[in-house]
């Protein structure tokens, strides 16, 4: 069996237990890129807060959060922890997409080489790879997968690669044997979040995982 039909069997199998995720839960791109940057080393129910009090705020857009003072920025997102941090982070990535996208338009970056796009971002202060990816794929909905902890927990379980597989390695590994498909990029991705968080936690709970058919009767590794 090859690993992309493999692949695509766990998605099948994850589709079928879980459904769609509908990620991510945003009212507009810069919205979910502002999420992604809050939600590092933050549990999402406290990154939903700080963006309530950023949309209260009517803060919600690059030119408008640019604008705001980091003092300010940092008490409306300070739900988020790391406050400080995240608010130059924040200002930062607005700055870019001011210059980047036409004025904030992140419309715009669609169509960008993509290559480049991910060079440029990883550029902006405080934003690596996964996030970077997450804005890709989230926000801008290009064929970039998030290859986050979660994932590399479930396919180094299931043997599919080494459990110290780095990040990039495991992205190129997934774009290499998956159709470039930007929704099924999304969507698995949250499958696996799902399944992690359920089944394939830091102790295993292979009992009922919708997965477990693709053990073929051995122990998950590690």
């Amino acid at each position: 069996m090859s690993l992309r039909h493999r692949l695509l069997r766990l998605y099948t199998a994850l589709c079928a237990r879980y459904g769609p995720q509908d990620w991510w839960p945003a009212r507009s791109r810069f919205e979910v890129a502002v999420g992604a940057v809050l939600t590092q080393h933050t549990a999402w129910t406290s990154v939903e807060r700080a963006i309530d009090n950023l949309r209260a705020a009517r803060r919600l857009g690059p030119g408008r959060l640019a604008r705001l003072a980091l003092p300010r920025l940092g008490r409306l997102i300070r739900p988020a922890g790391t406050w400080r941090l995240k608010a130059r982070r924040l200002r930062a990535l607005a700055v870019f997409f001011l210059a980047r996208a036409g004025g904030g338009r992140l419309d715009r970056l669609r169509g960008a080489p993509l290559e480049t796009l991910r060079s440029q971002l990883l550029e902006v202060p405080g934003i690596g790879p996964e996030t970077a990816d997450a804005i890709l794929l989230y926000a801008l909905g290009r064929p970039v997968f998030v290859a986050d902890a979660y994932t590399r927990r479930v396919l180094s379980r299931h043997r599919l690669v080494p459990a110290d597989i780095g990040y990039e390695e495991l992205r190129r590994f997934l774009e290499g044997h998956l159709p470039r498909d930007p929704a099924l990029f999304n969507e698995l991705h949250a499958l696996l979040v799902a399944v992690a968080k359920s089944h394939c936690r830091a102790r295993p709970q292979c009992e009922g995982c919708p997965l477990r058919f693709d053990l073929r009767g051995r122990r998950p590794r590690g």
